[in-house]
């Protein structure tokens, strides 16, 4: 397929490789922040190119991993409700609550139903006026504008039976509390290519200039990240913090306006937990005023769910680059994608899933005990 293999060109890759190991002076460490980079970075093998000199971090980029434990517990909680018609994506019903999954309650007669938009659980409430219907909106900002569309739509037409379990995360406010962290060791960021489709990379540039920090927004293909890395470590050994350009193809810097007028419209900016890290101040999006009357959480009184991590599990730590998902006593043992103990596992897009798909029978040097911080940033 032309439009893909040409950014897994094997020889290119090598090239890029050669060239980004002639630069590199002295150690340098860059987090990717989106799950879906991980993925292909350790797919391909792309991190074993490198130089030994150039280490890569896994950050929280991962919506479904860092999606609080307390919100899991709600959206189970409705679900099982006699008269819900509950609606998510399908990366959302295997992950584990502190006692069940989506996946449990419609095995046990729950009517959870798989879509493929928001748009998609809006007209199922169209057709089922007798049934309340829930969908379960959690994501970054890539997935915003279509949850935000959802409920626009449904207010538009007074659609009193549809509303929105949400949790929505921001990048950029995770990204300062890495680096506000007095433990951080992370020199340099490739930003997630499909966030800055929707939001453009302003909000990134402050952040460069505070923290003097180079930010790459890359995208995914195995040439991006290799570019992505060259562009950011050619920042670092010339001693400079910008934000550049990978992803051209698809991101502008304004990014994409009439989505952010409707993020901006029907979302506020609120504070967020994130699973396995805590809140992050002005880290998240919940309904605005004017869409209240939506709001799941409030319609079903599920909003007072506290809930507690499986000691087992350290996803968090994952999150935020202290541990590698190999690191783990119960990973591949009593953590699998089928039995999963976090959500790190589970999600497509989490790190431990990719390690077990492809290199669950590697070893690894244990990482520093201080990656990105012991504890929340």
């Amino acid at each position: 397929m032309k439009y893909l293999d040409e950014y897994r060109d094997a020889a290119t890759a090598r090239t890029y490789a050669e060239a980004i190991a002639r630069m590199t002076t002295r150690p340098w460490t860059i987090m990717e922040v989106c799950g879906g980079q991980t993925h292909a970075i350790v797919r391909f093998g792309i991190d074993t190119l490198l130089p030994p000199q150039i280490s890569l971090l896994h950050g929280p980029g991962c919506p479904v991993c860092v999606t609080p434990l307390e919100v899991l517990d709600q959206a189970v909680d409705i679900a099982a409700r006699p008269n819900v018609i509950f609606c998510s994506f399908g990366d959302m019903l295997r992950v584990p609550g502190s006692q069940s999954d989506l996946f449990q309650v419609k095995s046990n007669g729950g009517d959870v139903r798989i879509v493929y938009s928001p748009v998609d659980a809006v007209q199922v409430a169209r057709e089922n006026p007798e049934k309340e219907v829930v969908f379960l909106a959690v994501g970054f900002e890539t997935t915003a504008p279509a949850n935000a569309m959802a409920v626009h739509r449904a207010k538009e037409e007074g659609i009193s039976n549809f509303s929105v379990l949400v949790s929505h995360v921001l990048v950029p406010p995770a990204m300062e509390a890495i680096l506000s962290s007095r433990h951080n060791r992370v020199q340099g960021f490739l930003a997630a290519g499909h966030v800055c489709t929707v939001m453009g990379y302003t909000e990134y540039e402050p952040l460069a200039r505070r923290y003097h920090v180079p930010i790459v927004v890359t995208g995914f293909e195995p040439l991006d990240i290799l570019q992505g890395v060259y562009l950011c470590v050619r920042q670092l050994e010339e001693g400079r913090a910008e934000v550049e350009n990978q992803y051209s193809r698809s991101v502008r810097r304004e990014g994409n306006q009439p989505a952010q007028e409707l993020i901006r419209e029907v979302f506020t900016v609120v504070p967020r937990k994130w699973r396995g890290i805590g809140e992050i101040p002005a880290s998240g999006l919940g309904l605005a005023p004017p869409y209240a009357a939506f709001d799941a959480a409030k319609r079903f009184q599920v909003d007072s769910h506290h809930a507690e991590e499986n000691p087992e599990c350290i996803s968090g730590l994952v999150l935020q680059g202290i541990k590698k998902p190999q690191e783990c006593p119960a990973f591949g043992t009593k953590c699998t994608p089928t039995h999963p103990l976090g959500a790190t596992m589970v999600s497509s897009e989490g790190a431990c899933a990719a390690y077990y798909k492809y290199r669950r029978h590697e070893t690894v040097e244990p990482s520093p005990s201080a990656a990105v911080g012991g504890a929340a940033p």
